[in-house]
């Protein structure tokens, strides 16, 4: 159970910015033993994928806090922020199975394929509503509101894929609040979109 959650918490931060979980995940194998990858996943440790996963932040985080460009760079991340989503998902769940703890249920040992589904559409779910708010927050403010909500989007990952790692189950608590101001946030779009001009 414990996995499921560290998958969804970190599949949930992808869907905000792909390469943090990944970097989070990475970091803390390689450096640390607070995660133990199996060799499968073993690529998420290299130094070589680690520096890419680095220097793609550091892209992702200038060019999402420019106007319209945030835009761009959402519909190219519609890909990318889904994959890193099952990507650690699945790995932390063959990762909870190397430890031996088997915090995981013997349906999703038998059926691994399930975690990188689960990822996959949490992330593309979390990434949908990021995608749709973004452009109203760059009208309503001028523009001038996207490195805010951007610096807000980061933060956010980095401390969800902390806490999905270290605190799955506070984790899941933060889980219900972000996906209340999501709808909050989709639903005030389509009122703005049917009013009157």
């Amino acid at each position: 159970m414990l996995a499921t959650l560290t998958g969804l918490g970190l599949s949930t931060a992808a869907g905000l910015n792909a390469y943090i979980p990944m970097l989070v995940v990475g970091f803390l194998a390689r450096f640390t033993d607070v995660v133990r990858l199996p060799a499968e996943f073993g690529w998420l440790t290299n130094g070589w994928v680690l520096a890419g996963l680095a220097v793609l932040l550091a892209a992702e985080v200038v060019l999402d806090k420019i106007p319209a460009v945030d835009t761009v760079n959402d519909a190219v991340q519609t890909l990318v922020r889904p994959a890193a989503g099952g990507a650690v998902f699945a790995a932390t769940d063959a990762a909870e199975r190397l430890d031996g703890r088997v915090a995981t249920s013997s349906f999703m040992q038998e059926h691994a394929w399930i975690g990188w589904v689960l990822g996959i559409v949490a992330a593309l779910a979390v990434h949908a509503v990021k995608a749709s708010v973004r452009p109203v927050i760059d009208g309503g403010t001028f523009g001038f509101g996207a490195p805010v909500v951007s610096t807000a989007e980061d933060a956010a990952s980095l401390g969800m894929s902390l806490l999905a790692i270290l605190a799955p189950l506070v984790a899941l608590l933060l889980l219900p609040p972000v996906l209340w101001a999501g709808h909050r946030l989709l639903r005030r779009r389509r009122v703005s979109g049917r009013a009157p001009t």
